[in-house]
C-alpha cells in the first residue's frame, strides 16, 4: 500500500502512487466533484467566466507570487490571490450572475487543510443581491453536491444555522465551529470580578460543562490538565458536581451560595456533571475555551459520526485594532459593505462598525469566505481612510475598481467556497495533498518536477533580474 510510505517518496513518485486504487478514487472524486458544480451553477443562472492569471500585485491579503516582465524592465505581474477584482468588475459590466472554478495563487506556509502555492474555489458573484440571496446559492450548491457525494452520511438541511461572529467566539470559541460537538462555552467573567481567588480576579473567565464526565477516572483528570498546560495555559480548574447538587473540587471553597447557584442556572449543571474553568486575557480566553472543548468531547467521544454540519458565521467586524501598531485595520476583506452603511462610518467607533461579511463552515472547516460589496464610492473612500488610506492610494491601488465604480455599480455579493476543502471532507482525508494529483509537499516543493529550480544566466537577463 503506497499510503504507507514516507510522504516525500509518495510524492516524488506520484505517477505510481496514483495508481493506489484510494488515490485513484479520491482523484475521480475530485473530477466528479467540480463537474457536479459547474453543472449545478449553469441551471441556476451562472455563467462560467475566465478571468486573467497574469494581473498585478494587491495590498491586501496573503504574499504574492511575482513574475518578472521581459518587456517592461523593473516591472512585475502578479498571480492572482483571488479574482476578487475582476469579479467586481464583471457586475459593473453587466454579468449579473457569474462564477468559475478558480484557481487562487497565495505564496503561504502549507496546513493540513492549506496547500501551498494554489488551490481552487468555487467563485461566484451576482448582480442586485442580497446576503440571503447568496446564501440561497451557497445552501442548494452545498446541500445537492454533499448531499450528492456523502455516501450516506446526514448533510445539514438549508437554511443552514447563522451565528453572529460575537456569538461563535463565545459559545464555541472560534469562529469555525464544529457543530457535530454538543459542548457549549458559558462567560462566567461578571461573578469573578471581585473574588478571592487570584487566579480568576478581573479575568476573562469562560466555563465548559460536560454532562455525566463526573464518574471519569483520576487519569483523565490529569491528562485534561496536562494538555491545556501543553496549549500554553496556566491550569485548568475545575468542579464535579455530586448527587447532592453539591461541588466538589478545588475552586468550590472560593464560591459564595449566590455563585453556585448562578453558575449551575448558567451551565445548566446536573449531578455527575464537571464544569471546566478557563480563565485568561479578553484575547486569549476564548481561544483557549475552544481548545478545550474540542479536546474534551473527542476524548469522550461525544462528536457526531457520519454527518456534515454546516453554518454561517455572520456580522463580522469591519475593522480591528493591529496588535503591534495600535492602528485601525481591516478584518477581513476591504471592500465589504459596512452594515448602515456611510451613516454607521461616520457616527459610531469603528471597531463597533459589522460589515456585510460571512463564512461557511463545516465540522469545524472555513469553506468560504464571502461579503456584501461596497459598491458606493462614498463609502468606500470613508472605509478606506479609517484604515489608514489616501484617496490617492485608493485610485493608484485600485484604479481599475475605483474608477469602474464612478460610472455606477451595481449592488452585488458573492462567496467562493473552497474546492479543495470540500472534497477534502468528502474523502475524509486529514491532509488536503492526498486529494491533489500532483501536491506540492509541506515546504511548497514539488519533488517529482523539482520546482521550484533555478534559472540560467540568460533567462535572468532577459528578464533583467541580478541575484544578490
Amino acid at each position: 500500500n503506497s499510503t504507507d510510505t514516507k510522504e516525500d517518496v509518495r510524492l516524488k513518485y506520484r505517477y505510481l502512487d496514483l495508481r493506489n486504487k484510494k488515490v485513484h478514487d479520491n482523484i475521480v472524486l475530485r473530477s466528479q466533484v467540480i463537474s457536479f458544480l459547474r453543472q449545478r451553477m449553469t441551471e441556476l443562472g451562472f455563467l462560467e467566466m475566465q478571468t486573467p492569471i497574469l494581473t498585478v500585485s494587491s495590498p491586501e491579503g496573503a504574499r504574492d507570487y511575482l513574475i518578472p516582465s521581459r518587456k517592461h524592465h523593473g516591472r512585475f505581474y502578479a498571480l492572482p490571490q483571488a479574482p476578487q477584482q475582476f469579479k467586481q468588475l464583471l457586475m459593473v459590466s453587466g454579468f449579473d450572475r457569474y462564477f468559475q472554478i478558480a484557481p487562487c495563487f497565495r505564496d503561504e506556509d502549507a496546513r493540513a487543510d492549506r496547500s501551498p502555492g494554489e488551490f481552487y474555489q468555487l467563485d461566484f458573484e451576482m448582480a442586485f443581491a442580497t446576503q440571503e440571496d447568496v446564501f440561497d446559492v451557497a445552501e442548494d450548491v452545498l446541500t445537492t453536491t454533499f448531499r450528492k457525494f456523502a455516501n450516506g452520511k446526514t448533510v445539514s438541511d438549508a437554511p443552514f444555522v447563522r451565528i453572529p461572529y460575537a456569538e461563535s467566539m463565545l459559545k464555541y470559541g472560534t469562529d469555525k465551529p464544529d457543530l457535530r460537538n454538543p459542548l457549549e462555552i458559558i462567560d462566567l467573567s461578571d461573578l469573578f470580578e471581585v473574588t478571592d481567588f487570584k487566579p480568576f480576579r478581573g479575568k476573562c473567565v469562560r466555563a465548559v460543562n460536560v454532562p455525566g464526565a463526573a464518574s471519569q477516572p483520576r487519569s483523565f483528570f490529569a491528562s485534561m490538565e496536562s494538555f491545556a498546560l501543553s496549549i500554553g495555559m496556566k491550569g485548568l480548574g475545575y468542579v464535579k458536581v455530586d448527587e447532592n447538587m453539591k461541588y466538589q473540587g478545588p475552586i468550590d471553597k472560593f464560591l459564595d451560595d449566590a455563585q453556585r447557584q448562578e453558575i449551575a442556572n448558567r451551565a445548566g449543571l446536573k449531578s455527575g456533571d464537571v464544569l471546566y474553568f478557563i480563565a485568561d486575557s479578553k484575547r486569549e480566553a476564548p481561544k483557549f475555551a475552544g481548545q478545550i472543548r474540542t479536546e474534551v468531547a473527542t476524548r469522550l467521544d461525544m462528536i457526531e459520526k457520519d454527518a456534515f454540519r454546516f453554518c454561517f458565521i455572520v456580522d463580522f467586524p469591519m475593522f480591528e485594532q493591529d496588535e503591534e501598531t495600535g492602528a485601525t485595520v481591516f478584518t477581513h476583506n476591504p471592500f465589504s459593505m459596512p452594515q448602515g452603511g456611510l451613516k454607521a462610518l461616520n457616527e459610531k467607533n469603528p471597531l463597533d462598525v459589522l460589515a456585510y461579511q460571512y463564512d461557511i463552515v463545516c465540522n469545524g472547516v472555513e469553506l468560504s469566505s464571502g461579503a456584501v460589496r461596497n459598491h458606493d464610492l462614498d463609502t468606500m473612500r470613508r472605509a478606506f481612510e479609517i484604515a489608514g488610506y489616501t484617496e490617492e492610494d485608493l485610485q493608484s491601488k485600485f484604479s481599475a475598481l475605483y474608477h469602474a465604480f464612478e460610472y455606477g455599480a451595481p449592488p452585488h455579493a458573492g462567496m467562493a467556497p473552497g474546492v479543495d476543502r470540500m472534497i477534502m471532507l468528502l474523502t475524509g482525508e486529514d491532509n488536503i495533498r492526498e486529494i491533489i494529483a500532483f501536491p506540492m509537499n509541506s515546504n511548497a516543493q514539488d519533488a517529482m518536477m523539482g520546482s521550484p529550480a533555478e534559472a540560467t544566466e540568460a533567462q535572468l537577463r532577459e528578464v533583467h533580474i541580478k541575484l544578490r
